[in-house]
């Protein structure tokens, strides 16, 4: 199985957990239960678009995160819509790929596929686009 899949927004990066004292008890809780709920609702119906299904075997992801420029990478007056020359060409600063991966795996978790573990390889880049979102692509294998 096969399915390529565009989330529209501004990709969101993984936040630290969140710890909060209890009496004599320190408790965890999950300050983006929103927003990965708001991804995996966008992720679960577009797989029910293109006939998708929840995935059970190995999963190879392949994610690519489009970031919207900054202003100071366009000229200015008349030029303003002209991307510099020096201009970068990759994002490379904040937020970290890393973060931004596990975001996306721990909204997919129990939704595209039954545990995250099955993701046996992902591949994530960041890129400048005019539009933010994320791009997905997530492949079953075989399991021979």
């Amino acid at each position: 199985m096969k399915y390529e899949f565009t989330i529209p927004g501004k990709p969101i990066p993984k936040a630290r957990p969140r710890f909060y004292k209890r009496g004599k008890f320190v408790k965890v809780y999950n300050s983006q239960e929103k927003e990965e709920g708001e991804f995996a609702l966008n992720a679960f119906e577009s797989l029910i678009k293109v006939g998708g299904k929840k995935l059970s075997g190995p999963v190879f992801l392949d994610i690519i995160f489009h970031l919207k420029r900054p202003k100071s990478h366009y000229g200015t007056g008349k030029n303003s819509e002209t991307l510099k020359k020096n201009a970068p060409k990759f994002h490379v600063s904040k937020p970290d790929v890393d973060n931004l991966v596990k975001f996306v795996m721990d909204s997919l978790n129990k939704v595209t596929w039954y545990d995250d573990s099955q993701v046996f390889q992902v591949i994530g880049r960041k890129e400048y686009s005019e539009t933010e979102e994320t791009v997905l692509k997530i492949i079953e294998v075989e399991n021979d």
